[in-house]
């Protein structure tokens, strides 16, 4: 089937809802803006071009591009897509500008925006152009080829604010861009659908409605669990079949099947945390959360790796012996035989053949990962951005509909503002929620107006937060909880990747997304500390804006290479911590967190072997993403009997050892943050106790990944689901004999 006709049986869009009203740059920080992201996307023109708004390339350069991208290309691609893509800039994208606004309007921090102005407005005068540029002349004036002399400038300059400032300013204009390019798919062949399976039909959710009106409105019920996800999810199922009454809350609005996956644009903002992506306060990490009805088990990857052994006695040594009990072996069992975890469905695509066949040939340690896909093939890549065939049995397929058939009821919409307390002889007893409920559209969707907005008291006799390890602590923190252990001891499992290019093609977009790992590097400081190699999601707007940028012409050369591409990341079990706060603006999630020089050691070591894997699997090219960098070039002549022997290559992993991970160059992500509300013995260790109670909050409970005493080393859903397993058979337990 061809990408035409794969487009004509895409998803249902999911129409956005409308930018807020304002403009967040002047009319000349906009055009400075544009002329920095023509310059990372530029037009791509031959000398005779006069236009100072292309980037003009030597006959050789631009000839040699053309005819790489030209064999990059598909067969069945249309004859002019070559040329549209050479052409394609980014300011002249449908979209781009609108949905750059957007992006600084919405989901981009207040001194981080501050700083952008700043910058934007110098480029605009003398001074300042010949400050930041040394050229007096404004920056948006000077040809393609200039600009793009300056930014590399930048990318090489003694001064890391400005080393930085371009690896963002780039990353944000490619993702951008692809997400809202008609020029670049059909170049990588890259269908807006899935090629393999079929789509489903999900469960026929009924929410509440609450009528218009002034007052605040009261809900009761007995339970009220904050957060649709994996914690969350589990929660409600154990309740609703103890028989009690359960509200399950989420700022989210559900999209059923028939709208996933979503587009990159869409899904960004229906289904993430801040639009899709947010950073640390050091922009060294990017951050990619949840943010949709189901939480995390909507967009995530399938992955369902249940606790290791060492991590378990971590915890247990930590007073938390439950973790070493057979009770928690059966929760663990629990959730795998309700989601259908098995590895017995799995077809490998190449990008996790290359790690287990890779991983094999260098006597690596590999294995393949447990799909939660109940008893199906599943070889679907666009799960990230959620399941159209209604197979991944996340709380959306599973969790929540077995707890709305026992009779629990949802709630969508609802923007938990805070918890509620009485105080009774010394003691802080919770008895509900507060917050706004905001109806969907007239149309029955979210992006038109008319919306209802109403002030909500849910009243219940024990509260669950499940609101994710980035906004858990947020809600108890707004809630006058004081225990300075809220929102620290962050874990995130920071990841960098490596991507290699192979001679053949590899449309790394289908296929399971993480079916395999290596966890030879897994072990380095004998305590468990070290990284994992995982693949990772090959969308393009995934992958690419993680991609070095060194010049407009070799990054469009290198993502047309993107059906030819595996990118792998390394995964790192992390020692050391970070911190979620609230912004002192206007109260957003705000995280500190940089990775340390002894998580970096262990990642660098894991990275390595992945080059390894890479090399023997026969990739052509491999880059790790940093800035800098440098890049192999597989030599044709060498011989394959010498294997990773091989000089070149011996003395490319040498140069990549000395120079390391360095800050900022090197790109990292996380999508596995925990422990911002640890379980500890006491108080000054967590914040909640070893049943998932928070400390000095009687009935007030946390059940997400946020609980978790130290990083858990894999993928984290399913040990999420088991802790939660546990707390809520507890509160099960405890209604049950407070009703006797």
């Amino acid at each position: 089937m061809t990408s035409a006709e794969l487009d004509m049986i895409a998803p249902l869009d999911a129409p956005l809802p409308p930018v807020q009203a304002g403009e967040v740059l002047t009319p000349s920080q906009w055009i400075t803006f544009l002329a920095i992201a023509d310059t990372v996307v530029p037009a791509i023109a031959r000398p005779s071009t006069q236009s100072i708004d292309d980037l003009v390339v030597q006959l050789p350069e631009y000839d040699d591009a053309v005819q790489k991208i030209q064999q990059a290309i598909p067969a069945d691609a249309a004859s002019d897509a070559l040329h549209e893509y050479m052409r394609a800039k980014a300011s002249s994208t449908p979209g781009f500008k609108d949905l750059m606004h957007r992006t600084f309007r919405d989901y981009m921090r207040d001194d981080a925006l501050r700083a952008i102005r700043v910058v934007l407005s110098a480029l605009d005068t003398r001074a300042g152009c010949y400050l930041l540029t040394g050229y007096s002349t404004s920056f948006c004036l000077q040809p393609v080829n200039i600009r793009q002399q300056i930014l590399l400038g930048w990318s090489r300059s003694y001064f890391p604010q400005l080393r930085q400032l371009v690896k963002s300013l780039a990353a944000v204009t490619i993702a951008t861009w692809v997400k809202q390019s008609s020029a670049i798919n059909p170049v990588l062949g890259f269908p807006r659908a899935p090629v393999h399976g079929k789509p489903g039909k999900g469960f026929d959710y009924s929410f509440l409605e609450i009528p218009p009106g002034e007052d605040q409105e009261v809900v009761e019920t007995d339970v009220v669990i904050v957060g649709s996800g994996c914690g969350g999810g589990v929660c409600a199922k154990n309740l609703a079949e103890a028989g009690h009454r359960v509200l399950v809350t989420d700022r989210a609005y559900h999209f059923p099947a028939k709208h996933l996956p979503m587009s990159s644009t869409d899904a960004g903002i229906h289904l993430f945390h801040n639009g899709g992506v947010d950073t640390s306060d050091d922009n060294s990490v990017a951050f990619v959360a949840g943010q949709a009805w189901g939480g995390g088990g909507t967009i995530n990857w399938s992955a369902s790796l249940q606790t290791q052994g060492f991590v378990r006695q971590e915890w247990a040594d930590e007073g938390l012996s439950f973790f070493t009990s057979s009770e928690y072996q059966d929760c663990l069992d629990r959730v795998c035989q309700r989601m259908g975890v098995s590895t017995k469905y799995i077809e490998h695509n190449e990008n996790n053949r290359v790690i287990l066949e890779g991983g094999r040939k260098l006597g690596f340690s590999v294995k393949e990962v447990p799909q939660n896909t109940g008893g199906n093939k599943h070889y679907c890549g666009y799960c990230t951005h959620g399941c159209g065939a209604a197979e991944k049995q996340g709380p959306v397929v599973s969790w929540l509909p077995d707890a709305a058939n026992a009779g629990a009821q949802f709630m969508e919409g609802f923007e938990a503002e805070k918890i509620v307390f009485d105080f009774a002889s010394g003691r802080r007893i919770t008895t509900g929620v507060e917050g706004t409920w905001t109806s969907r559209d007239e149309m029955g969707g979210v992006s038109g107006p008319n919306k209802t907005k109403r002030k909500v008291m849910i009243k219940a006799k024990r509260v669950i937060v499940s609101c994710g390890t980035l906004h858990s602590p947020l809600l108890l923190l707004r809630s006058d909880l004081t225990n300075p252990q809220i929102g620290r001891n962050l874990h995130c499992h920071p990841v960098t990747g490596v991507t290699g290019v192979f001679p053949q093609e590899i449309r790394p977009w289908e296929g399971g997304i993480l079916t395999a790992i290596c966890d030879e590097f897994s072990n380095q400081d004998t305590h468990g500390h070290g990284a994992k190699v995982n693949a990772l999601a090959m969308l393009p707007s995934w992958v690419l804006p993680f991609m070095p940028w060194t010049d407009g012409l070799d990054s469009k050369v290198l993502a047309s290479k993107l059906r030819r591409m595996c990118a792998h990341g390394a995964v790192v079990r992390d020692r050391d911590t970070g911190q979620v706060y609230p912004d002192p603006v206007d109260g957003r999630c705000r995280i500190k967190y940089s990775p340390s020089a002894f998580d970096k050691g262990h990642a660098l070591k894991c990275l390595l072997g992945v080059c390894k894997m890479m090399y023997v699997m026969g990739a052509e090219e491999i880059r790790l993403s940093q800035s800098g960098a440098p890049i192999f070039i597989r030599d044709r002549d060498a011989k394959e009997s010498v294997g990773i022997n091989d000089a070149s290559f011996q003395g490319w992993l040498a140069r990549l050892e000395k120079r390391g991970l360095p800050y900022p160059e090197t790109s990292w992500g996380s999508a596995h943050q925990m422990g911002t509300c640890r379980m500890a013995t006491s108080e000054t260790k967590g914040v909640v106790d070893p049943r998932g109670e928070v400390w000095g909050a009687e009935g007030l409970y946390v059940a997400d990944a946020s609980v978790f005493p130290s990083a858990s080393g894999v993928n984290p859903m399913v040990t999420n689901m088991a802790i939660s397993d546990m707390i809520s058979r507890g509160v099960a337990r405890w209604l049950k004999e407070t009703t006797r």
